[in-house]
């Protein structure tokens, strides 16, 4: 698992004074550095072979203005081009939020996926969800996590 702890600034809520929904995919991107750095360790750009299939966030529980917020990454699942990418915030012990990222290994040029080199297949499997974790539990293929761990 990486960690990534978020300061939630002002501007970061909303009218209700919660985090604003909007901020969860941005922070989990920032949890996501060191998954990129596996596949681009000084993160240039010139020749970045990464794109994003899909995203998705679950709203758990309120976080609010005046604590910190861990972003913990792990990596679901590891196909021949994509991984999936299970990701939580947490505020104060609680989780707030959970989602998921599908990252492809992609070459722009041919705009076509790429197998992920074995090498960084073995490094991104030590970042595994532990088999015990909520997450694993599945329902309708989407990881459900429990509210309460």
């Amino acid at each position: 698992m990486w960690k990534k702890v978020v300061t939630p600034g002002f501007g970061d809520i909303d009218g209700l004074r919660h985090i604003n929904n909007c901020m969860l995919p941005v922070w989990f991107e920032l949890g996501r550095e060191p998954l990129f750095r596996l596949f681009h360790p000084d993160l240039s750009l010139e020749n970045w072979q990464l794109i994003m299939a899909r995203i998705s966030v679950d709203f758990v529980a309120q976080m609010r203005l005046g604590a910190d917020i861990a972003i913990h990454t792990f990596v679901g699942k590891i196909g021949r081009s994509s991984t999936t990418v299970y990701q939580e915030a947490w505020q104060k012990d609680r989780l707030g939020a959970k989602g998921e990222a599908v990252v492809v290994y992609y070459d722009f040029k041919n705009e076509e996926s790429l197998p992920i080199p074995e090498a960084i297949r073995d490094q991104l499997a030590k970042h595994a969800l532990p088999t015990d974790h909520p997450a694993q539990r599945k329902r309708s293929g989407r990881f459900t996590g429990n509210p309460k761990t």
